[in-house]
């Protein structure tokens, strides 16, 4: 029996997005987590190197995966093997193998609400049972150890992220090495989605490999390093768990596209450009949050990473899809709507993604500022 799951409504804003500029309007795109800039020079340079001199195929690149290896030694002091370690097409393929490789049909797994939207979608579609639980201001929007301990019974697993999506919000390293405590004591199981690690604005963020060893990490080339195109991504798992998530991989998706492995090998290397992006989100969230106060949107989550703004605009609408329908009709700016990350409170909230170039963060708050004038003119009336 197949599952029925969520929408993805970002999509549908993108469509129309896509359908008016085709129209000839003037889009600015902040309704999906992607940067707006491409892979690093070097790694496209590399690409094409290969395209002209190597046919491809089924492959799994060892210099990648030790390189990779390398990268959690120095950035968290964590030792990883190249065994535990599974490229995959992309993040989303990582979650899949990641659920499907660890737990079975009925087996429970908890999140924060508001998420991701494939963390419950992916849960739904393989036929476990997404635990929501609720978490606003009070707590950054992030689950807490307090909270795991309090759950009754113990669900089978738990997905954290932090940096988070929709919301930004990192959790600090004292309340994850005290997460990992709970889960190893309660024996619930860790898929930590590291997606947006790299992209931080004041202290790095944490691996929780740092505190529990046998977490299961889900990682990708799409956000750091600017190549969400090439389909690439990563999951670290176990010892003990390594075969079956080779197994998993090859049985459903063979192996990772060959070219944008080539090309992610010289990308882990070209920190100074990638950084200069970093520089961009930073200046971007800085107009943001400078702006976002003078237009009435006061609530927002606190984006310590990743490229979000998360941003309550509950006294305007209870429909933040329509909402979302509306301002980019009116105004060409494209957000995507709560209701994806929270369908029980995100009515009332919107996305914006700041992974764009400054310029473009400056035209869209001068198109905004009028747009909301007129809105909260209207809902005081």
């Amino acid at each position: 029996m197949s599952a029925d799951i969520d929408p993805f409504y970002a999509i549908s804003i993108s469509g129309l997005a896509h359908r008016l500029k085709a129209e000839g309007r003037s889009v600015i795109h902040m309704e999906f987590g992607q940067p707006s800039t491409g892979a690093p020079k070097r790694a496209i340079e590399a690409a094409h190197a290969v395209l002209d001199s190597e046919a491809m195929g089924y492959w799994e690149s060892a210099p990648l995966k030790a390189r990779i290896c390398r990268h959690y030694a120095e950035a968290y002091g964590v030792e990883v093997s190249p065994n535990r370690i599974t490229l995959t097409c992309g993040a989303s393929p990582a979650l899949v193998l990641a659920l499907s490789s660890t737990f079975k049909p009925g087996d429970v797994i908890a999140m924060a609400r508001p998420g991701y939207v494939a963390y419950r979608n992916t849960v739904k579609a393989l036929h476990m049972v997404p635990l929501e639980i609720a978490c606003g201001a009070e707590t950054r929007f992030q689950l807490t150890a307090q909270t795991l301990a309090a759950l009754e019974p113990a669900p089978a697993g738990v997905i954290i992220a932090s940096p988070a999506n929709p919301t930004g919000t990192v959790i600090p390293k004292d309340e994850l090495a005290a997460i990992a405590k709970v889960c190893r004591e309660r024996g619930i199981r860790i898929v930590s989605d590291e997606i947006y690690h790299g992209l931080t604005y004041a202290e790095p963020a944490h691996s929780t490999l740092e505190f529990e060893p046998r977490a299961i990490v889900v990682n990708s080339f799409s956000k750091y390093f600017s190549m969400a195109g090439w389909r690439l991504g990563w999951l670290i798992v176990p010892p003990e768990q390594a075969a079956r998530s080779v197994a998993y991989m090859g049985a459903l998706f063979l192996t990772a596209p060959s070219l944008a492995q080539h090309a992610a090998l010289v990308a882990m290397d070209c920190r100074d450009e990638l950084e200069g992006h970093l520089d961009t989100y930073r200046a971007n969230r800085s107009l943001l949050l400078e702006a976002l106060p003078k237009l009435g949107l006061e609530k927002i989550a606190p984006p310590d990473g990743a490229f979000y703004i998360y941003a309550d605009v509950g006294r305007l609408t209870d429909d933040s899809l329509a909402f979302c329908k509306q301002l980019l009709g009116d105004t060409g700016v494209a957000t995507a709507p709560g209701v994806d990350f929270d369908p029980v409170d995100g009515k009332r909230f919107i996305r914006m993604s700041f992974a764009v170039s400054t310029p473009e963060i400056e035209d869209a708050l001068s198109r905004l500022q009028p747009w909301f004038e007129r809105a909260w003119a209207k809902a005081a009336a």
